[in-house]
């Protein structure tokens, strides 16, 4: 069946646009608390954050929220897929960015002097991210996926047959005896051939 439940898809789909709005919002907010990819300055707007950030959290957004309202298995299973392919670019956006940049990788670098923060911020900006996101998105596509789908056949049952002449007939006669009337009833199988009864040959012979 196409059909199921809210509840399938509900608590992935809110999960995953918290994610979506973080991974879209945080490159704007995060020079506030020292959490900063270069340029390191709040609400800063370049290329690389528009395809690195901007649309893969907005796809992640747009993918829960379908999740959320989705009645149908197909609109789902859509928007688990939308995270999913999203949470991907998130992780691998930075790495395959040098194919079309000239070999220069976008997205800027973590901002922060210490290397514990700069791998936190590599990995809160785009790796753990989008494997989180990912994550999300697959258990949503298991629970989608896990419902019964198809309709079941029914097989048929075969009706029993009795042939027509084992049938038992009640049949009612009406009988006298000694002045009273009495009903009884006999029982014969339908269809019942009775078989004439024979002739009893003449055996006397005429002696002359």
């Amino acid at each position: 069946m196409l059909q199921m439940r809210r509840s399938r898809g509900a608590f992935s789909g809110f999960l995953l646009m918290l994610l979506g709005l973080w991974g879209a919002l945080i490159p704007f907010v995060g020079p506030y608390f020292h959490y900063a990819y270069t340029p390191d300055k709040a609400w800063t707007y370049n290329t690389g954050r528009l395809w690195l950030e901007l649309l893969p959290g907005a796809a992640v957004f747009l993918g829960g929220f379908l999740l959320m309202v989705a009645k149908g298995r197909h609109t789902a299973l859509f928007g688990a897929l939308l995270a999913a392919v999203a949470g991907a670019w998130f992780t691998l956006g930075t790495v395959l960015s040098p194919l079309w940049n000239h070999h220069v990788p976008m997205g800027g670098s973590p901002a922060s002097n210490t290397v514990y923060m700069r791998i936190m911020e590599q990995l809160g900006f785009f790796t753990a991210l989008g494997v989180v996101i990912v994550f999300v998105a697959a258990v949503a596509l298991g629970r989608i996926a896990s419902v019964a789908s198809g309709i079941q056949e029914i097989e048929e049952i075969p009706e029993t047959t009795v042939p027509a002449d084992t049938v038992p007939v009640e049949t009612i006669r009406d009988e006298t005896v000694r002045g009273e009337t009495v009903r009884s009833e006999e029982t014969r199988p339908v269809h019942t051939r009775l078989l004439p009864r024979r002739k009893t040959e003449d055996t006397t012979q005429t002696v002359g």
